[in-house]
Formats: structure tokens, sequence, C-alpha cells
């Protein structure tokens, strides 16, 4: 079964954003509107997001605002500016704060959907759920199974919350997996709480890998973690 992508879309033309939001549900996108940058921001804060589409003009704070936002909070999702502006310069302050692509108004419904597509496809969000073993140095992980295995060794079950966290680190192989995002898509909420269960699920990830040598999982301070499959050090 693949993956629905969420997407967050802010515009503060009604009409246009629920024009848009229709059109991408019927694309099968899951799409929530907000109609201005506060509420954007907010809107990312508490949800869980695959792409983010950002009018730059909007009251209250604009989408080069909100987009300097949400990198703080994630620096790797997708952003593509949506406006009507095409100053060479707006393009490029869009481009330095980390869009991924940049369309004009008025633009084609297709065009955009195209370019969603290819935004995700780099990024490889739309192949996320493709996949369900990974081999690990000498481990196999299947994560449809939720089993771990070592070698020839017996496989290990995982419980629901290692197998999704290591997913999600698989997902992320050599690549910093963001504090906050891990947060909401297991456990629905970054709160201290949650945040110090997933601390203790890495251990437990450590220890359950920590027959090959080649496998780490690092803390990124200030960002997450990054799980690194490499060759053994000396």
């Amino acid at each position: 079964m693949e993956k629905t992508i969420r997407i967050l879309l802010a515009e503060d033309d009604v009409n246009l954003g629920s024009l848009l939001r229709q059109y991408l549900e019927a694309k099968g996108y899951s799409t929530d509107l907000f109609n201005d940058g506060e509420k954007a921001t907010d809107g990312f804060r508490a949800g869980v997001y695959d792409i983010c589409i950002l009018d730059i003009m909007m009251p209250k704070k604009d989408g080069f605002a909100v987009a300097s936002d949400i990198r703080a909070i994630n620096t790797t999702i997708p952003i593509i500016f949506l406006t009507a502006k095409n100053l060479k310069e707006d393009v490029l302050t869009g481009f330095k704060i980390g869009a991924d692509d940049y369309i004009t108004k008025p633009f084609n419904m297709e065009e955009l959907l195209l370019r969603i597509e290819a935004v995700l496809r780099r990024s490889g969000a739309m192949e996320t759920e493709s996949v369900s073993i990974y081999k690990l140095g000498k481990y196999s992980f299947d994560c449809n199974k939720q089993q771990l295995q070592f070698e020839n060794d017996e496989p290990e079950k995982l419980t629901t919350k290692e197998n999704d966290l290591l997913r999600l680190l698989c997902v992320n192989i050599n690549k910093v997996l963001e504090r906050n995002y891990a947060l909401k898509q297991i456990w629905d909420d970054d709160n201290y709480f949650n945040a110090r269960s997933m601390d203790v699920y890495i251990t437990k990830l450590r220890k359950k890998l920590s027959n090959d040598p080649t496998i780490e999982i690092l803390n990124i301070h200030g960002k997450g973690y990054k799980l690194i499959v490499g060759e053994e050090t000396v």
C-alpha cells in the first residue's frame, strides 16, 4: 500500500486556495490549507507533512518568513513557492532560504502537479513505503514483519516503536533524521516525555545492531540522529 503524501498549502486567496486543495486531494494528496503565514507556521509545528507549498504575499507573515520558520524545524522537507512575484531578487531569496522550486501565477494546475511530483521524487518521499527489506551491513531488516536478523541467526522480533524508528533511520540512511519529524511520525507529539522515550529506543537499537561494528547511530546535536553504515575503523 502506497504512502499518502501530506501537503501543507499556505495561500491567502480563498478561492485559489480552495481550488488548489480540491485539485490536490482529487489527485490523492492529503492537503491542509492555511490562509495566513502565522497559521501555516503553527500548522507545520502541529502536523506531519511531506512537502510545503507557500504563497509569498500573505498577511501576518509572508512566505519567506514561514519558510525560514519551517527550515529551523526541518532542514530537509521540500518547499515550493507559489506567488505572483517573479522578480529575480525574489527568486534568489526563495532559493537562498532553501526552496526546492518556484512557480509564478497564473499557472497551469497540471504543471504544478508535475513539479510537486518531481520534487517528491528527488526528496525520496514518494518511494518511502516501496522498500520493505533493508540490508544494513551484516543485518537484514524486514520492516513489514518487524524482524531484524544478523547473518544466519534467528530473526529478532522488534516492537512497533523500534520497528518504526529503525525504518525512518533506514529511509534516511547516512542523512540526518530530524528529531521533531521522527517524534511526530511515531509518537504524534514532540513533547519532552516522548523525546526521552525516543532516546531509550535509540539506545535499544544501538544494542541490537552492535554485532556489526560498521553500523552506528550518531547523535547529531540539536538536530536528530544519523544511521551510518560504512567500513569498520581500526
